[in-house]
């Protein structure tokens, strides 16, 4: 296994999600009592996995199709283009 490419996905991945709609929802469900905290957590950790999975089969098919340099383009710009928007808007 290659840990430089695990530890880099984990600490984007993570750092991306940190205060994000996902976590704030998250801890919305599980601010209610009478809600298994487990069945909060299973639940949200299985909506993450299908989520990335999806991402994965995604780029890996984007990948037969768009060169991996012109792939990384892509994602940096839209990026950037979020980044401008929650500027404006803040």
């Amino acid at each position: 296994m290659n840990w430089t490419v695990f530890l880099t996905v984990f600490a984007t991945v993570f750092i991306a999600e940190l205060g994000d709609k996902t976590q704030l929802a998250t801890m919305l469900f599980a601010s209610d009592r009478e809600v298994n905290k487990y069945l909060i957590f299973f639940a949200a950790s299985a909506a993450l996995i299908v989520a990335s999975a999806i991402g994965v089969l995604a780029g890996s098919l984007l990948a037969n199709y768009i060169d991996e340099k012109y792939l990384h383009y892509i994602a940096g710009v839209g990026f950037i283009l979020i980044g401008i928007v929650t500027l404006i808007r803040a």
